[in-house]
């Protein structure tokens, strides 16, 4: 979940998105989030919406300057 909450890369949000949206529990029920949770996800929305994000290519170069 850290690592979900983290990211800013748009696509990787997306996929997961799309990931929860697609799977549903045995009996059916819609996957309940935690008050915190929501909260995480629609500071993710905003970033989203204000252009706030990170592409995999400069996250990938901040990483290569982190590892040095």
């Amino acid at each position: 979940m850290e690592k979900i909450f983290s990211t800013k890369n748009i696509g990787v949000l997306k996929a997961v998105n799309d990931l929860l949206e697609s799977v549903k529990a045995k009996d059916e029920d819609e996957y309940i989030f935690s008050e915190s949770q929501k909260e995480l996800l629609m500071i993710g929305e905003e970033d989203i919406k204000y252009r706030r994000v990170t592409t995999d290519e400069e996250l990938r170069k901040l990483d290569e300057e982190w590892m040095r």
